[in-house]
């Protein structure tokens, strides 16, 4: 239906959207236009739209049109004043059918749209926990942890509850609920938990990247042998062999137990046992090391 040439009354809508023809991904919900995207444009290609779209579609239209506007009441209070400044239209179309279903349409989006918005009913904080009360204002630290845990930046919170404590001990104070500690205490308390967490959270988050560095940088090395000739070779340097009357490696069991399990892997890739290690490494357990066909003598290198 072309409406172009005729009298049309504009509706002041404050937001709509048009596209033009050319672009429109071509949804049969979409204001298009060929000419320039004016007010008087748009409201006449609205109409043309509401002309030409089958009845049983007008909902769907209508509440595409409410999801393309911030403020979809506005819209459809324009809407339906667009629909009575041309009314006429609609009689003279023999379309006063299709006018009666739009205002019903109108009516129940705008119930639907009142009902979403409907803020929630925030119930009085009880009394035994409000913490003080002032001239202008009471504080309640049971409200402002309350705040707090929504709050998503560590610095804002710290921020808000530094200007709470600040509010406290400028304000007036008429009464002092004594049952509860004083406000600026549980605020500053707060704030001393809040800091301590964030510390400690960081420290274990390096720890943690610090042991994932290590990870990826240190690779075990594969050692195809038997677990007891790899300890024994650390034996033989540390408590057989010398050099200028010490031993080869000065180091305790400990340093070698680690040595070992934190940088070799059996011959099944498997990690080593500190405690299998330890007991080779004892003197007393020389049945735990390799028997002298087997042992690896370094004394033959050196």
């Amino acid at each position: 239906m072309n409406l172009k040439g005729q009298n049309i009354k504009k509706s002041m809508f404050s937001d709509w959207r048009a596209v033009d023809t050319a672009q429109s991904a071509a949804s049969i919900f979409d204001i298009t236009h060929d000419q320039e995207p004016t007010l008087e444009n748009y409201c006449i290609a609205l109409l043309e739209k509401v002309f030409t779209i089958p009845q049983s579609q007008l909902p769907e239209f209508i509440t595409y049109q409410i999801q393309l506007n911030s403020d979809g009441t506005t819209w459809l209070n324009k809407f339906e004043k667009l629909l009575a400044n041309n009314e006429e239209l609609f009689i003279s179309q023999k379309a006063l059918s299709r006018f009666n279903k739009l205002y019903n349409i109108i009516e129940k989006k705008r119930t639907e749209l009142q009902a979403s918005s409907v803020k929630e009913i925030k119930q009085p904080t009880p009394k035994r926990l409000i913490n003080a009360d002032a001239e202008d204002r009471y504080f309640s630290f049971f409200e402002v942890k309350q705040h707090v845990e929504k709050m998503e930046s560590f610095n804002d919170k710290i921020l808000y509850l530094n200007e709470e404590i600040f509010e406290y001990r400028q304000a007036d104070i008429i009464s002092i609920n004594n049952k509860l500690q004083p406000y600026d205490k549980q605020c500053v308390q707060l704030i001393e938990k809040l800091q301590t967490l964030r510390k400690m959270r960081s420290e274990i988050e390096k720890e943690k990247e610090l042991e994932q560095n290590n990870k990826q940088t240190i690779k075990k090395l594969k050692f195809n042998g038997n677990l007891n000739q790899l300890v024994d070779i650390f034996y033989q340097l540390s408590r057989e062999l010398f050099v200028d009357g010490k031993s080869f490696i000065d180091a305790s069991n400990g340093d070698i137990v680690n040595m070992i399990v934190n940088n070799f892997i059996d011959k099944d890739n498997n990690e080593i046992s500190p405690q299998t290690v330890e007991t080779i490494l004892k003197p007393s357990r020389g049945d735990k090391r390799p028997k002298t066909h087997k042992r690896i003598d370094l004394d033959n290198f050196l």
